[in-house]
C-alpha cells in the first residue's frame, strides 16, 4: 500500500524514541504553560517549574506507576510458565502466514482488552512476539511490525469496556457530585445524578454496536495492508543451552521446592478471592486485583520458586522505559492541570458546540488532551467535570458525552506511544515502526467513533 509506505518513511524519518518524545512534550508544556497561563516573569516560571517537579513526584501517581510496572513484570512471568506457554503455542499453531497473523492477534486482543485493559496490553504483546517465534521457527515470512500494530490494538477500545475509568466511576454512588465539590452552584449540582450505571454506559447498546464494527473493521484494516504490504523473516537469538545440571544441596531444596510452591500459591488465591469476591461479583477488575491474581498465578504455574525467579530477570528488563518515563509524564499532567491548560482545551472545544456537535467535540478534546496526559484516570479527573458542566448546559445525554469522551481518550493511544512501551519491550520493535500501522487504524476507528456519536 502506497500510502503506508508513505506514513511509514515519514515516521522513520521525523519520530524519535518515545523518551525522547516525552521530553519534547515536557518542554513544549512547560513553554505553553508560561506564554498563555502566566504573566511571563521569572517568578511565574519558576512556580510552573515547581508544580512540573511535584507532579513529577506525586506520591499518588508514584503508586499508579508502580502498580503498572507489576502488571508488564507479572503477566511476562505469566506467560513465562510452561502451561500458558503450551497455551500461546495452540493460538499461534494456526498462523500460517502475514495475513492469519494479524486477523488472529488483533482480534483476540481486542477481545481481552475489552474485558481488562491491563491483560489486553501485555495479551496483545506476548501473542504478537509469540507470533514472531511461530514464524522464526516454521519458516514464514511476516510483517513484524504490523503484527506488533495489532497487539497494541486494543488499546483503542479499552475505555469503551469493562475497565474503562471514567464509565466505572460514575457508577460509582457520589462519584459525580464528588467532581464539583466546592466548585459548583446549586443549579449544577441538583441536575446532578447520584450515578450512572454501567448498562447506560459500557453495556448499552449502541456502545456494544461500536465495539462490534471495530471488532470487525479494525483487524479487516490489518488484513488488507497485511496483503498488501512486505514481509521478512523474523530473527530472535537462541537461547543459551543450560551448560550443566544444577545440583541442589541445603536449604536451596526449597528454591525447587514444588510443594512450597503450591502451597503458598494456594494461600494468595485464597486470599484474592477471598477479599475481592465482591468486586469479581460485579465484574470489576482494579490493577491491585490483577497484580494479586497474577502473583498467585505465576507462583502456581511455575514448577519451582527458582523457576519463578529465573522469569523474573528476564521479564524485568522491560519494566525500564516504562520507570523512567512515567514521571515525566506525571509532570506534564501536573503543569497542566494546575495551570488550568486543560480547562483551556476543554473550554474552547466546548464554546463552539451545539447540542449535535458537544460529543464530536468531547470526543476531539479528549483524544488532544491524552497525547500530553496518556492517563484514562487521570485524564477524567480533571476533564470530566468540564464534560460534564457542558452537557448539562445543552441538553446532552450525561451518559453520551461521557462515553464521548472516553472515546477520544483511548483512540490516540495509538498515536501516543507511552502505552507501547511494553510491547516495545517484549517484542523489541521500536516505536516508530509500529507508529505507521496504529495511525490507519487509529484513523478507522476516528471515523466509526465519530459516525456513532452523530447517529446515536
Amino acid at each position: 500500500m502506497k500510502f503506508s509506505s508513505y506514513i511509514e518513511k515519514a515516521f522513520r524519518k521525523f519520530i524519535p524514541a518515545p523518551f525522547t518524545l516525552a521530553v519534547l512534550l515536557s518542554l513544549f508544556t512547560l513553554i505553553i504553560a508560561y506564554l498563555f497561563t502566566g504573566d511571563q516573569s521569572l517568578n511565574s516560571f519558576g512556580n510552573i517549574l515547581d508544580t512540573w517537579q511535584r507532579g513529577m513526584w506525586d506520591p499518588g501517581l508514584l503508586v499508579f506507576a508502580v502498580q503498572m510496572m507489576l502488571i508488564l513484570v507479572l503477566g511476562h512471568i505469566l506467560v513465562l510458565s510452561k502451561p500458558v506457554a503450551r497455551l500461546t503455542e495452540k493460538l499461534t499453531g494456526i498462523v500460517n502466514g502475514n495475513t492469519s497473523a494479524v486477523l488472529m492477534v488483533s482480534v483476540s486482543t481486542m477481545l481481552v482488552a475489552f474485558f481488562n485493559w491491563g491483560l489486553g496490553l501485555i495479551f496483545g504483546a506476548i501473542m504478537s512476539r509469540k507470533v514472531a517465534e511461530a514464524a522464526h521457527k516454521r519458516g514464514f515470512e511476516i510483517n513484524y511490525p504490523l503484527v506488533g500494530a495489532a497487539g497494541y490494538s486494543g488499546l483503542m477500545i479499552w475505555h469503551g469496556g469493562m475497565s474503562g475509568s471514567a464509565p466505572l466511576k460514575i457508577a460509582e454512588n457520589g462519584h459525580i457530585q464528588s467532581l464539583f465539590s466546592g466548585a459548583a452552584g446549586q443549579e449544577i449540582l441538583r441536575q446532578l445524578p447520584e450515578q450512572i450505571p454501567t448498562n447506560l454506559t459500557i453495556f448499552s447498546g449502541w456502545n456494544l454496536i461500536l465495539f462490534g464494527i471495530l471488532l470487525m473493521l479494525v483487524p479487516f484494516t490489518l488484513w488488507l495492508m497485511g496483503r498488501n504490504t512486505s514481509t521478512r523473516p523474523v530473527d530472535f537469538p537462541k537461547k543459551k543451552a543450560e551448560s550443566k545440571k544444577l545440583i541442589i544441596s541445603g536449604a536451596e531444596k526449597l528454591d525447587h521446592s514444588g510443594y512450597l510452591r503450591l502451597g503458598f500459591g494456594t494461600v494468595l488465591l485464597l486470599a484474592f478471592f477471598t477479599s475481592y469476591f465482591q468486586e469479581i461479583s460485579s465484574g470489576n477488575l482494579t490493577p491491585n486485583m490483577l497484580n494479586f491474581l497474577m502473583l498467585g498465578l505465576c507462583i502456581l504455574l511455575h514448577k519451582s520458586f527458582f523457576s519463578f525467579l529465573k522469569a523474573l530477570d528476564e521479564a524485568v528488563v522491560g519494566a525500564g522505559a516504562i520507570l523512567i518515563q512515567f514521571p515525566l509524564y506525571f509532570g506534564i499532567m501536573g503543569v497542566m492541570k494546575d495551570t488550568g491548560i486543560i480547562n483551556d482545551i476543554a473550554g474552547f472545544f466546548t464554546a463552539i458546540s451545539t447540542e449535535t456537535t458537544l460529543p464530536v467535540f468531547t470526543f476531539l478534546s479528549g483524544g488532544l488532551v491524552n497525547i500530553f496526559v496518556p492517563s484514562g484516570g487521570g485524564q477524567w479527573t480533571i476533564q470530566g467535570p468540564i464534560v460534564i458542566e457542558s452537557a448539562l448546559n445543552l441538553g446532552v445525554p450525561l451518559n453520551k458525552a461521557i462515553m464521548a469522551f472516553a472515546y477520544g481518550d483511548q483512540i490516540t493511544n495509538m498515536l501516543q506511544p507511552f502505552w507501547a512501551l511494553p510491547l516495545l519491550a517484549i517484542t523489541r520493535l521500536k516505536a516508530r515502526e509500529i507508529l505507521p500501522y496504529t495511525l490507519i487504524i487509529m484513523l478507522v476507528g476516528c471515523l466509526v467513533y465519530i459516525t456513532g456519536l452523530l447517529i446515536i
